[in-house]
């Protein structure tokens, strides 16, 4: 399975297990951002913009945390969502600076 980490300069990596995409951002430093890991935050917000069929169904935590709009625009929590296929994935850049 490959994601495609389009935010890290398109970062392409392989690997070969059902796991979160933030799990999968951490093995390989592909730099997505988070702060629980455990879907209460809303930091690792992502954008499926590939490959939505390859990842579980949404789940409560998501429901709970996302909005409809969200939902639309196939955003999603990292640490809920599960690859078992190829996806690509981008996420907002925030500035620290502020």
């Amino acid at each position: 399975m490959k994601v495609s980490f389009i935010t890290n300069n398109n970062q392409v990596v392989d690997f070969y297990e059902e796991t979160s995409l933030l799990r999968v951002s951490i093995r390989y430093k592909a730099g997505m951002p988070f702060k629980c890991g455990g879907g209460m935050c809303k930091t690792c917000v992502c954008i499926i913009e590939e490959g939505m069929e390859n990842t579980n169904k949404l789940t409560k935590k998501e429901l709970n945390i996302l909005s409809k709009d969200e939902i639309e625009l196939s955003k999603r929590l990292a640490c809920q969502t599960i690859v078992s296929g190829s996806v690509s994935v981008s996420w907002e850049l925030k500035n620290n600076n502020k």
